[in-house]
């Protein structure tokens, strides 16, 4: 177990202004509390804080985050308060240790609506400051190399949790290393037979290989060195999840494989990059496609580097990633090598840390992820699925065409790079560009497309836009702008029938009354009222109650009785709260009123289109945004389509008045005989019943047979019963059905 000053003297490294009191102090009391605790492998359970701790100095952390680490499980493993630690160590230490111990009790692999509750918390904790996050994964860093020492279980639960949430969670912040790392241990848990199986094949290339990755280094040093350029060249392996991940996603075989193995050339400036460049690739020729400029675009979580691959020596495929020392550390350490040390006051016993939030545009991933916390249209478990695809996914760089950069995920569409753009830009596109051409709107993105979007103020996203939507960005503005343009219409469906009731009520409906009665009717605003109105959720007798009292008596009961309307128009409002439908007549009205057929209006209402509906029939209506409400028969099989869809089903109902009558769309299907005046046959039993043909269609079924399709026009139920008889009855029909479309 490393020693008190041994610790003290890896801080001392990087920082010799390091408070030696306080690490000790840390390192004392962390000891003494967890003296009588052992670990699964029978070391003292200290053994694991001074690993975490070790682990932090090679991010060159701050002193305050290694005392942390040694005291990070000090309140939930001993008898250790955070009143004590307050008093002891500081109030930062104390609150940091504090969210830790809470972090300590996640579970990642419960079922999804606690998963999603937990990766929340996780997310709002290392939001509060990032050390919080740096100290876990060190934590889990040490938990994944010891973990063999685990149950069979256990271990399976922690290497899921591992690379499902902190794996790539240390990927987005840049700490490429720990990423590597972790993916690695937990992938030779998880399927340890593709893990050995990858293992085994590396072993055998290495020996293969043995002299080639000095050779290597040593023609690139050589070169490069020759040129001016003090360059430091180190030859890499790749990792056996990374091989494993790119062989499932490519379909390759191990053989086909070129970049098993890389090279890093580490040079002092930014210029001797692109130098070294050129001097590689005017040296060994480079293969297409496999070269890019991430110092001129850096990744989204501020990675640079320059990549690319040559047939260098020996006619041997090489990747090489070309950077400067600074970006180097960046990329093994992220969003930690941000934290740097600046002259000023002590914190903690050190020197304080810059504040990572302003100083790392890899922070800036996070500040959204937790914005998009607050939308409530994203329920826990959408939250999660959103921010894992995203947590996965590689990037490609767009560009607007002005030249702005637009990094997004790996499959994304210009309806990503729409919201990407601007929320606006995104619920207005109507079309894109990409590259100068039209293209559909669900093309994928490829590194280096130039995308223009085509808008139309006219334009509400379809819903379906959210299923090819990649990033949590676009599907979450989406889904946003959907339900507002469900509620204004529903707001529009409600203004109208408020407007009907307040009118036969003998009042103009005032929208000034109404904000004045919202809370009387349990809302907070107007547009909830209407909204809940055009939803039959509140009946308008119920509104009219609430802002004319007067017109009520003391029951509730109007005071004095209604005039009859007989317009044949719907209302809306029953005093059931259930909405009722009333049917035209085919006449003209000029008021603004909801008919049936529904060409006016902001929600229009239509019957079923194969088969509509009559009175008699019980009824459902189906909301479809942007289009409207369809009548149908609650025996159609066309409302199966809706079964996944309880939120556009609406509760309706015939409210006919006998003074107007109506006729109602309904299809029958007939086999008839195929002879001469069979169809006038037809014809005549529905004209004898008052029925009305609007349309009619024959299909040729056998020599001696037809089938009939007929659209008829007819009062109710009873009606068209009664036709569908007679018309049985007659010889010359095999069999007369209605169509429920």
């Amino acid at each position: 177990m490393m020693r008190q000053y041994e610790l003290v003297d890896l801080v001392k490294r990087y920082n010799p202004r390091c408070d030696e009191a306080l690490l000790d102090k840390a390192y004392v009391y962390g000891m003494m509390k967890h003296a009588p605790q052992k670990r699964a492998s029978g070391d003292p359970y200290f053994s694991h804080p001074l690993e975490v701790a070790a682990i932090l100095t090679e991010m060159r952390m701050d002193d305050a985050t290694i005392a942390v680490a040694l005291l990070h499980d000090t309140i939930e493993d001993t008898d250790a308060t955070k009143e004590e630690i307050s008093r002891m160590f500081g109030a930062e230490i104390a609150e940091l240790v504090d969210s830790l111990t809470k972090l300590k009790k996640l579970d990642f692999v419960s079922k999804k609506t606690e998963q999603a509750e937990n990766f929340r918390r996780l997310l709002l904790a290392v939001a509060a400051d990032i050390r919080v996050l740096l100290v876990k994964l060190a934590d889990r860093l040490h938990n994944m190399r010891t973990l063999h020492h685990m149950r069979e279980d256990k271990r399976l639960r922690i290497a899921e949790e591992t690379m499902e949430i902190y794996a790539p969670l240390a990927g987005r912040m840049g700490m490429q290393n720990i990423r590597e790392e972790l993916e690695d241990l937990s992938f030779r848990n998880l399927q340890p037979d593709a893990y050995a199986s990858i293992v085994t094949r590396l072993a055998l290339l290495r020996e293969e290989n043995k002299n080639l990755i000095p050779a290597i280094e040593q023609a690139l040093t050589e070169k490069l060195g020759s040129d001016g350029i003090p360059a430091r060249v180190k030859g890499r392996e790749k990792k056996p999840y990374s091989i494993f991940t790119k062989v499932q996603r490519k379909g390759l075989s191990f053989e086909q494989l070129s970049d098993i193995f890389g090279f890093r050339i580490v040079v002092p400036t930014l210029h001797d990059c692109y130098h070294a460049l050129g001097l590689v690739h005017t040296t060994w020729s480079m293969v297409p496609g496999r070269f890019k400029d991430y110092i001129s675009t850096p990744k989204q979580n501020d990675y640079r580097s320059i990549h690319t691959t040559v047939v260098g020596p020996g006619r041997q495929r090489v990747e090489l990633q070309i950077r400067t020392e600074e970006m180097h550390r960046f990329a093994e350490y992220g969003i930690a090598a941000h934290a740097l040390y600046k002259d000023g006051d002590k914190i903690s016993g050190g020197r304080n840390i810059v504040d990572l939030s302003k100083e790392s545009g890899a922070y800036s991933w996070l500040r959204e992820t937790i914005e998009r916390l607050n939308d409530p249209s994203l329920n826990p478990e959408e939250f999660l699925e959103n921010t894992k695809l995203e947590l996965f996914q590689d990037q490609v760089f767009c560009f607007t065409p002005k030249g702005r950069i637009i990094a997004l995920p790996r499959g994304a569409t210009p309806i990503d790079f729409a919201y990407a753009v601007h929320t606006d830009v995104g619920n207005t596109c109507v079309g894109a560009k990409i590259n100068g051409r039209i293209r559909p709107v669900m093309t994928e993105l490829a590194n280096g497309d130039e995308v223009e979007i085509v808008r139309s103020d006219a334009q509400v996203p379809p819903a379906a836009w959210e299923q090819i939507a990649v990033t949590g960005r676009a599907r979450a503005a989406i889904r946003r702008a959907t339900r507002d343009a469900v509620r204004k219409q529903f707001g529009g469906l409600g203004r109208q029938i408020l407007e009907r009731a307040f009118e036969r009520a003998g009042r103009t409906f005032l929208d000034a009354d109404l904000a004045a009665a919202v809370h009387r009717l349990g809302h907070n605003s107007s547009t909830e009222v209407l909204t809940a109105v055009g939803r039959g959720e509140i009946a308008s007798e119920a509104v009219l109650r609430a802002v004319h009292p007067e017109l009520f008596d003391a029951r509730g009961q109007p005071a004095t009785p209604r005039p009859a309307t007989g317009d044949g128009w719907f209302d809306a409002g029953s005093t059931s709260g259930v909405m009722k439908f009333r049917v035209p007549d085919g006449g003209s009205d000029d008021r603004t009123s909801i008919p049936i057929r529904g060409l006016s209006g902001d929600l229009p209402v239509r019957f079923a289109p194969n088969g509509g509906a009559v009175p008699g029939d019980r009824i459902v209506g189906i909301l479809t945004p942007g289009e409207g409400i369809t009548i149908y028969p609650i025996q159609s099989p066309a409302l199966k389509a809706f079964d996944e869809e309880p939120s556009r089903w609406l509760d309706v109902r015939w409210d006919i008045d006998p003074t107007t009558p109506a006729r109602f769309p309904a299809r029958i299907t007939i086999n008839s005989l195929n002879e001469p005046g069979s169809l006038a046959q037809i014809a005549q039993v529905i004209a004898e019943n008052d029925g009305n043909i609007d349309n009619i269609k024959m299909i040729p079924k056998a020599a001696d047979f037809h089938e009939i399709l007929i659209d008829l026009e007819v009062w109710d139920l009873k009606h068209l019963t009664r036709i569908i008889n007679q018309l049985r009855a007659k010889p010359i029909i095999a069999s007369a059905t209605r169509v429920n479309g």
